[in-house]
């Protein structure tokens, strides 16, 4: 067998530069190495927006035709939608029943999330027990590769306890999955946290021009540099993050020489990465209008992953009820 490699994303809203930039650019060079599966996480994205599901279905439809725009390749990689392929939630069952509470318990993200977001209630079973999912959403493809960012490295080590534990108790079936951490580990929002839908500070692949660039005006800075004249520090500052994965490095190499001097101020240096990023989308955008007038091709891309992902799927579903005698 190739070696697989397996990633998912939920549908939790708009996609954006940091997905861009730390997963699907990604995602588009490892389909030309590698045997790639890549979903669409609905299921996952219940596990904290289970009280508002309206624009999920809406969310899928969008991210899938984000992929395409991307660069992700029908003909070179599986994509598919989590929920299509009922074997993801019969593997989780079976899953949960050997994985101790207190490994779900550990988990930094567990308690993160819960003192990050407001407004929500949860102390749910699914939000608990969502690795396990992950770890079956792996498992059930038998993915050799992870690709992550180092903030996620505790989910896939808890998967690969989770496949010692299944091959220890009835049969080694499934290979334990290693990292592929990404090039762009954490992009930077608005507020100077890591970009995500969750803290509402993000720069959207859907945003258009003008909205991409006012959002570049009010981003955080060096919090030391209050005046024009005041010398920054790039290596603190969210903007010059941004600078250095979509800027050329001529580009890169002046605001970090500039910037130490004040020879440049905030607002020249957010408005060179705005180029940038507007340079780095127009392509996308443009990709995506013509998609948008084709929504049977984006039905069948979704048709055909789910069909060859399901069965690979039901073979693994075999495989485990059999060793374990069910």
């Amino acid at each position: 067998m190739s070696t697989r490699v397996l990633s998912g994303m939920q549908p939790s809203g708009r996609m954006h530069l940091g997905n861009l930039l730390g997963a699907l650019e990604n995602f588009k060079r490892l389909q030309a190495e590698y045997e790639c599966f890549y979903f669409i996480a609905d299921w996952h994205a219940l596990s904290t927006n289970y009280e508002d599901t309206s624009h999920i279905r809406e969310w899928v439809r969008d991210m899938l035709m984000d992929w395409l725009a991307s660069g992700i390749d029908p003909a070179r990689a599986t994509l598919f939608v989590q929920s299509r392929v009922p074997e993801h939630a019969v593997l989780h069952l079976l899953l949960s029943m050997i994985t101790p509470v207190p490994w779900l318990e550990r988990n930094p993200t567990y308690k993160e999330k819960q003192e990050n977001i407001d407004g929500r209630d949860l102390s749910s079973y699914g939000f608990l027990g969502y690795p396990i999912l992950q770890a079956a959403d792996i498992l059930l493809y038998k993915g050799n590769l992870v690709p992550v960012g180092v903030d996620q490295l505790p989910h896939l080590e808890l998967t690969r306890e989770i496949t010692r534990r299944f091959n220890s108790l009835y049969k080694p079936i499934f290979p334990e999955p290693q990292a592929l951490l990404t090039a762009i580990p954490k992009v930077p929002g608005t507020d100077g946290r890591k970009m995500s839908k969750s803290y509402n500070n993000t720069i959207n692949l859907s945003d258009t021009e003008a909205q991409v660039r006012a959002k570049l005006k009010t981003m955080v800075t060096d919090p030391a540099r209050v005046r024009r004249t005041d010398k920054g520090n790039p290596d603190v500052c969210p903007v010059f993050t941004i600078h250095k994965s979509v800027s050329a490095p001529a580009v890169i190499e002046q605001v970090n020489k500039e910037c130490r001097t004040a020879a440049i101020g905030c607002i020249d240096c957010k408005k060179l990465s705005a180029d940038a990023i507007v340079a780095k989308l127009t392509p996308i955008w443009e990709k995506r209008r013509e998609l948008e007038r084709m929504p049977k091709r984006v039905d069948k891309v979704i048709a055909e992953g789910t069909t060859r992902a399901g069965s690979v799927a039901r073979q693994t579903i075999a495989e485990v009820s059999e060793v374990m005698h069910i």
